[in-house]
């Protein structure tokens, strides 16, 4: 059984515990407070953006847009969005095991290639071997348009010259503070979007100038570019929102620890006590019949 010494000092460490996770949850309110209210300003537009090139695409020619025509895909690129820190409970976890099951679910002959954005990915996959052809580590604490601009830059003029024939993007998509959901979305080529996704109040014959297929052209990497600035954002925000869960329960579980340790000091107290008295007891009994 423990010591009185070794109780105290094990409720000491759990108290000192319990006072960094809760700073850690009151942190992480914070820094969730404001990539919600950035993800939220950001989802209209990404929403307007994807309905306006289905209604262009409809009507537009796409044969010649190399970034919407579909190719035999033997060379896959899979982009893995996770977080640069840990704390966050099963947020990377769970990400990284999603990302393995959609390489390992490629057919034959389709070789998979990543970009890691974030620590957590870089790490994991660079050290089992994986062909990385990108490692972006540290984006997260200036979140910047233009870095994203640079990113999906990059990546379309490595598409166009044919160096890859789907690029597909992985990442937890924010729900609520304990909630995320994990999406893999095909980035490239633009994947066609329904009819039932075109939000069309009434018909009009819309005026086009200079053409439908040449706004379409136009548009799309600034839709590529908003895509990759929404995903970021929305993995920024439900990571902060995990961490924020998991230390709430790091933070309940610690009171319950030290609440268990205190009853246990409590008893061992209580014994220690139970045995002096005792023996202060027997020591008198002794000395009355030896008088």
């Amino acid at each position: 059984m423990a010591t009185l010494r070794e109780v105290r000092s094990r409720i000491s460490g759990v108290q000192k515990t319990r006072k960094i996770t809760r700073a850690m949850k009151m942190v992480a309110a914070s820094k969730l407070r404001r990539a919600q209210s950035r993800i939220i300003a950001a989802r209209p537009y990404a929403l307007k953006m994807k309905e306006m090139l289905g209604d262009l695409a409809q009507m537009a020619d796409i044969q010649t847009a190399e970034l919407i025509v579909p190719r035999d895909v033997k060379k896959l690129v899979l982009i893995v969005v996770t977080s640069d820190r840990g704390f966050c409970g099963a947020f990377n976890a769970n990400l990284i095991r999603a990302a393995q099951a959609h390489i390992a679910a490629q057919p034959a002959g389709v070789s998979v290639r990543l970009i890691c954005i974030g620590k957590k990915g870089v790490d994991y996959f660079g050290k089992r071997g994986y062909n990385l052809i990108g490692r972006h580590v540290g984006v997260y604490g200036n979140l910047a348009f233009s870095w994203v601009q640079a990113l999906a830059g990059e990546i379309i003029a490595q598409y166009l010259k044919g160096e890859f024939d789907r690029i597909d993007i992985i990442y937890n998509e924010f729900k609520s503070i304990s909630s995320q959901r994990i999406l893999i979305e095909q980035f490239l080529p633009v994947p066609p979007l329904p009819a039932t996704s075109v939000v069309r109040k009434k018909s009009v014959n819309y005026i086009y100038e200079p053409d439908r297929l040449g706004i379409l052209l136009s548009i799309l990497p600034r839709h590529l570019n908003f895509q990759i600035w929404r995903i970021l954002l929305e993995s920024s925000t439900a990571e902060e929102g995990a961490r924020m869960a998991a230390m709430e329960n790091a933070t309940e579980n610690a009171g319950e620890m030290i609440a268990t340790l205190q009853l246990q000091y409590n008893k061992a107290r209580q014994t220690a006590i139970t045995t002096e008295l005792l023996e202060v007891v027997s020591g008198a009994e002794a000395l009355r019949n030896a008088g």
